[in-house]
Formats: C-alpha cells, structure tokens, sequence
C-alpha cells in the first residue's frame, strides 16, 4: 500500500517545537527566585574564582533541568571568562566517561577507550591549565554517578588554576546520604529545594507554551492539561505531553482550533513521563536482565545470569562478568524497576520485576 505524506502547513501548530521538553523558554516563569540563587552561587566563575558548587533537588519535571540550564546560558552570555558545561549522569556514570566528555566538551580530543582513569584525570588537568576560563559543570542525574567519578571531579580544584564549581541535580534529596565519608566532606555544597508547582502555576506555565505553539485553542484545552500533569506528580513535561498530543488529534480531525475533544483523546495515551525515561536509559544490559525476569517469576541470581547470557547471545551482545551483572541488578533495584530478597540462599538472591501499582 502506497504512504501518503501531507505536506501542507499545518492549521493547528504555529510552533510545535516550543512543547518539546527540551526546549528552553526565554523565561521560566514561578522559578524567578531559584534562578537568582543559583547565579548569584556561580558569579564568583565570572570574577576568576571559585563558584559555589550548589545541590538543586525536587521532584521530577518542575523546573530544575530548565533553571540549571537557563543560568548556564545565562552566565556565558554574561561572562567570557566562564565556560558551562552540562552533563546527563544517565549517559556518563563512570570516572573514566564523564572525565573523558568534559576533555571533549574542552576541544581537546581523547579517545574513549584505552586510557587510565589517572591518565584521563591528568588529560584534563592539562585542557584546563591551558585555559583561561573557568568552568561550572552540571551533573544531572548525579544519583546515578559512580562515587569514584564524583570524587575525582571534586579535587579537580588541587590541580588546577582556574576554578572549577559543580551544580548537582537529582530528584532524590538524599542523593548523597550514602556517599563516602571522603565525598561528603569535600562537596560543600548550597541547597535549593524546587517545590512543585500550584495547579494555578501549571496552568501559567503550560498557558504560555500554548499560545506560541497553536494557532488557536479552547481556554479550557489549558486548564484539563494542567489538571492532568498535576494530578501525575506536577510534573510540566506531561502538560507538554497532554498539548502536543492534542494538537495531533485535532490535525487529524483537520480541524483549525485544538478543543477540549482533543485534550480527552490525548489523555488517554499519557502517562507519567519519569518511568519512560527511566525504561529508555537503561544500557543493553539491563534491558536484558529485565527480559530475562519477564513472566512473573523470582529468580535466583545464578539462574537470571544464566538466562541473560542465553539472551545475550541471540542478540549478539557482548558477554560481561558476574561483578559487572551484580552491578546491573543493583543497579536496577536503585531504579525501583526491579525487587530483591534481603537474605540470600545460597550464594545467590532472589530477584523479580518490581510489581506496577495501580
């Protein structure tokens, strides 16, 4: 059958890219004062000294990606003197990749493979000693960081001349309780909390985005998406979720206004954002072991590894070692996706999915 593509513009979209998540506003509305403290901790960057390295936590999809963000943009617009970096923990958990890509975010190649961590730690020692910039990474996500990255980063200080601050961003406002004795006193760090918004200010925030990206809508098309991503968590990226899709269905009605019709069809297929994530950034491994747990079934450790390698071999993948499959296991209970017994039979665990609530 022949596909149909309909390139004519659309009669409901002005600008669909402002719903993505990833986009980020000129303002960000109701975080006035959470933007004030963080550059206000990050000026001293611009003065050739040292920033505060400052913990922003909260609940999910309330601002905080988008505030570290905005003042990072913010601050190198400002100041020459202050290079920003972000990076997602999801994507860079180990000393040896996160050290790598802020070599890389420098303009200095390195290979990813092949190099000591006391290698890579010297290499960009020396791409920050031959620069004049200060630099202010964001770690997001950094519950998700190996503690022997986390520290080498925060003694980056004793070897370099130019300043180095750290913004950490997590969901968990216990990120560090657990950390090593040796982290905790070096992390010196300032708190902001990110409360959720108020129905009211969801209704703002997603009032806003709506009006650059339709053409024309319902009032109400705002109040039923801000209610919805309340009542997931109040979490913005789901209003953005409920308008774009809403926006879709009323295309596909051909319609030229979004109604409050297409907000109901949307919210059928929305859910909470946070999981989805989570379930696109686990690695090939543990995808796997999540495979390998599927049918219900609790599992002993020796018996999951075993199944996964049989998977492993029919999808090609690479074999990895018991450590390294006991480090995925945790690492998925950490993600609340899977479940473990606490006393172990034999030498081995029992393991099984982690029931979804209702």
């Amino acid at each position: 059958m022949a596909v149909s593509f309909d390139d004519e513009d659309s009669g409901v979209f002005a600008n669909e890219e402002v719903l993505s998540t990833e986009h980020l506003p000129e303002m960000l509305p109701h975080r006035e004062n959470d933007v004030q403290q963080l550059a206000r901790n990050l000026m001293p960057a611009a003065r050739g000294n040292r920033p505060q390295n400052t913990f922003i936590f909260g609940p999910p999809g309330i601002g905080k990606t988008a505030v570290a963000k905005y003042v990072f943009r913010e601050l190198e617009e400002y100041s020459e003197r202050v290079r920003c970096v972000y990076v997602n923990c999801w994507d860079y958990r180990t000393s040896a990749s996160l050290l790598t890509q802020l070599i890389i975010e420098l303009g200095v190649f390195v290979q990813r493979r092949g190099w000591s961590r006391d290698e890579i730690m010297q290499k960009l020692v020396e791409a920050l000693n031959k620069r004049t910039k200060a630099m202010v990474v964001c770690l997001d996500e950094v519950d998700q960081l190996d503690s022997e990255a986390l520290y080498e980063l925060l003694r980056i200080n004793q070897y370099v001349k130019t300043p180095v601050g750290i913004v950490f961003v997590s969901n968990n406002p216990h990120a560090f309780a657990k950390a090593e004795p040796r982290i905790r006193s070096s992390l010196a760090i300032d708190e902001i909390e990110f409360r959720p918004y108020t129905l009211e200010e969801m209704k703002d925030i997603l009032g806003r985005r709506a009006k650059d990206a339709f053409r024309t809508f319902d009032s109400a098309v705002v109040t039923l998406a801000a209610n919805h991503a309340v009542q997931k968590g109040g979490d913005v990226r789901v209003g953005l979720q409920c308008l774009t899709k809403a926006g879709r269905a009323a295309e596909r009605r051909k319609a030229r206004k979004v109604a409050v019709e297409d907000v109901k069809t949307a919210l059928k297929s929305v859910e909470e954002v946070k999981p989805q994530i989570i379930k696109e950034r686990v690695s090939e491994h543990e995808r796997l072991l999540l495979e390998a747990l599927k049918g219900g079934n609790k599992r002993a450790s020796a018996e999951l590894y075993e199944k996964y390698r049989s998977l492993a071999r029919k999808a090609g993948v690479e074999d990895v070692t018991d450590r390294a499959l006991r480090d995925f296991v945790n690492h998925l209970a950490e993600l609340g996706m899977i479940e473990m017994s606490e006393k172990k039979i034999g030498k081995s665990r029992l393991v099984w999915l982690k029931e979804k609530r209702a």
